[in-house]
């Protein structure tokens, strides 16, 4: 473990023979698909940031705004003395936000991208003196060992997963993941967590299919990584970003379709692609308020509130763990 005179830096090493792993086993199957966790290296960070500015895309800056209106009643629903461990930190604009309402005794980031993760936490413990700072990078979808939590003198862990991070999950892995962070959390404990809601189906499609194409560049960026990371030889020319809601199930699908038969080596594998396949990127699951709540009593969280924008695209649930 790294540390400087501001923040805690812990790496867990998310190495790159699981992403290799991944690849090869994601192309090689008959519905080819890729981690939507490997999105986030330093350009693709940057690429979903500029994704937040869009004109098209409301989900961050009606967060923003909600975290702004709401932040002194998260507050004071959380307590006085808190530790917040927080999924998934990206640039931190959000946290900054709750760090300022809630003035934790500890804040813990796990975040896959770290060299964004250190540049975030480090602009937050430049802000926030008083506040321990821990930097994990690490998979937060699998668990993960965060014993530094244990040095913040019986606060209250309240767990923070902001944006609709939680879509990407298919329902039965969303429920393990907040099962995880029920745990985390422990009796008594608390997590904030942000939900895109059900809305108008061409809301949707402008907000996964911008108009200045970054969403496009953000997921061809997967193949690109691929390249750069595992020697593989992606021509990106050749494959189409397509985004389109399934109503029926209520989620976006993101997918990555070659656009002739094509054979590409990943490693030392021939990994062919026929004129029209797909390669299964990510899924945004989009819920109802009580569909989510539902979800989160299944994983032993009391669903305590919940805020909702005006024009009721975005969610923000508090919820306790109860077990």
């Amino acid at each position: 473990m790294a540390s400087n005179a501001s923040f805690e830096y812990l790496d867990l090493k998310p190495g790159t023979g699981s992403f290799l792993e991944d690849v090869i086993a994601g192309l090689s199957s008959s519905a080819k698909s890729l981690p939507p966790k490997y999105f986030y290296d330093a350009r693709g960070s940057a690429l979903f940031d500029r994704i937040c500015e869009l004109p098209e895309y409301y989900p961050t800056r009606t967060e923003l705004a909600m975290l702004e209106a709401n932040g002194a009643d998260i507050a004071e629903r959380a307590g006085a003395a808190t530790a917040v461990v927080e999924y998934g930190s990206g640039a931190g604009r959000k946290t900054r936000l709750l760090v300022d309402a809630l003035r934790p005794r500890m804040y813990v980031a796990v975040d896959i991208s770290g060299e964004q993760l250190q540049s975030a936490v480090g602009e937050l413990a430049a802000t926030f003196p008083d506040v321990r700072m821990v930097a994990v990078c690490g998979d937060y979808t699998r668990p993960l060992p965060l014993h530094q939590l244990d040095m913040a003198n019986g606060a209250r862990r309240v767990v923070y997963f902001p944006g609709s991070t939680i879509g990407n999950f298919d329902p039965s892995d969303a429920l393990a993941f907040l099962e995880n962070a029920r745990a985390v959390a422990g009796v008594g404990g608390a997590m904030v967590v942000g939900v895109d809601l059900k809305k108008d189906p061409a809301l949707l499609h402008a907000a996964y299919n911008d108009a200045q194409g970054v969403t496009a560049a953000f997921n061809l960026n997967v193949l690109e990584r691929i390249n750069r990371e595992l020697g593989a030889n992606f021509d990106v020319t050749r494959f189409e970003h397509c985004a389109h809601y399934d109503a029926q199930i209520g989620r976006i699908e993101m997918h990555l379709v070659s656009l002739c038969d094509q054979v590409v080596t990943v490693g030392h594998r021939e990994l062919r692609f026929a004129a029209g396949a797909s390669i299964h990127t990510e899924n945004s699951y989009k819920y109802s308020v009580p569909e989510f709540q539902a979800l989160a009593k299944q994983a032993g969280f009391n669903p305590e509130h919940c805020w909702v924008d005006p024009q009721r695209l975005f969610s923000i649930h508090y919820l306790v763990a109860a077990r």
